[in-house]
């Protein structure tokens, strides 16, 4: 029998099939009577499906929410797969997945473009729809053709945005000019510092610093990848917490958190202060996270092993932190070198040899053998 929900202006179903699975979802639809047909349709397309193994229509509401459902649950970037689902929604609602094919994604994807959507955010979003037809066919042990599956757009090399030293220092001294300024100043230098991404920063406790030893600690909840990391500080870094720990003491000793305003609240965002501040350096195309991009070409630049930058940076694997790898030239340098060693050895061999093949007409102008 459909039932309300608080949350949902559309009549909801709910019934145990013959195999014992209980299905709850949306109807789609705000009229009841047409809530109870398409909950009889759904009973139906149950008992056929145990009785006589036929697999029944889903549509992408059917695939979609018990997906979002589980991802709530599990996934830390749920937010942002539901906003990606959401322009999947535009596309997809009240379609049939049995029935999509290579026509139905290739539509959608002219249609993103069309849009000005980059070919990463529209991979993104079919990724998202792709890994709900998954998760579906494997929990829910549906039997749903994947037609996303080998039909992404090809994406550019990614961007690698990066400042040098001294405009590190400029946009540093900008910072401190505007509001929130020193707060400003000690995030840019424990960034570029540590490679650290903003959420993390942002949502860096005190007690996950240690001063002693010179480290941060991260644990699986705090990082993309999910894995815990540790952090070494140099005196850089060291600094910039120094900073903030004598803001702490100030103003807000009981604050749990390293970047916290006066009232001890946890800064939430400093999009717009570090906007201005850029403009003022004199700093353009330039985002918070080229801050990490910028902590990376600097140890590259420096000669650092990309597995070190790697463990550092916490990428899951090193294809992500060979995108930095052109920026050591001297480490190629140093390979191509061993060639001219290589070419000065082929040509004392080939010397040798064909003297030895024909010792007479290897003379010299004054009549003596080489």
């Amino acid at each position: 029998m459909p039932y309300k929900r608080d949350d949902s202006p559309y009549w909801w179903i709910s019934f145990k099939t013959p195999a014992g699975r209980y299905v709850r979802r949306s109807s789609g639809t705000d009229d009841k009577a047409a809530a109870a047909a398409i909950e009889n349709q759904a009973r139906a397309d149950a008992w056929k499906e145990k009785e006589w193994g036929v697999n029944p229509p889903r549509t992408f509401e059917e695939v979609i929410v018990p997906y979002l459902q589980h991802a709530r649950q599990h996934q830390r970037s749920y937010e942002t797969t539901a906003h990606r689902v959401k322009q999947l929604r535009k596309h997809f609602a009240a379609q049939i997945v049995n029935d999509l094919g290579g026509q139905s994604i290739r539509d959608y994807i002219t249609a993103r473009t069309q849009d000005g959507a980059s070919a990463a955010t529209v991979n993104r979003e079919l990724a998202a729809f792709s890994a709900a037809i998954n998760w579906c066919n494997t929990e829910l042990e549906w039997a749903l053709p994947n037609p996303v599956k080998g039909r992404t757009m090809k994406e550019p090399e990614g961007r690698v945005r990066w400042i040098t030293r001294a405009e590190v220092d400029a946009l540093c001294r900008a910072a401190r000019e505007g509001r929130n300024g020193a707060l400003l100043e000690d995030f840019v230098r424990l960034a570029v510092n540590t490679g650290c991404r903003k959420e993390e920063l942002l949502g860096m406790e005190w007690r996950r610093v240690d001063l002693h030893n010179r480290l941060l600690y991260l644990e699986g909840e705090h990082t993309k990848a999910g894995k815990r990391r540790s952090i070494p500080l140099n005196q850089g870094a060291l600094s910039a917490l120094l900073g903030r720990q004598a803001f702490r003491a100030e103003h807000c000793p009981a604050s749990p958190w390293v970047f916290a305003r006066a009232d001890g609240e946890r800064a939430v965002s400093i999009r717009v202060g570090f906007e201005n501040a850029c403009k003022r350096a004199g700093i353009v195309d330039f985002v918070i996270h080229d801050l990490r991009h910028t902590c990376a070409a600097h140890l590259i630049s420096a000669g650092v092993a990309l597995a070190e930058v790697r463990d550092l940076l916490g990428h899951s694997t090193i294809t992500m932190t060979e995108r930095y790898a052109h920026l050591a030239p001297a480490r190629v340098r140093d390979a191509v070198g061993i060639l001219d060693g290589l070419s000065a050895e082929r040509d004392e061999v080939v010397s040798r040899s064909r003297y030895a093949e024909n010792p007479v007409r290897l003379i010299s102008k004054e009549g003596k053998r080489l």
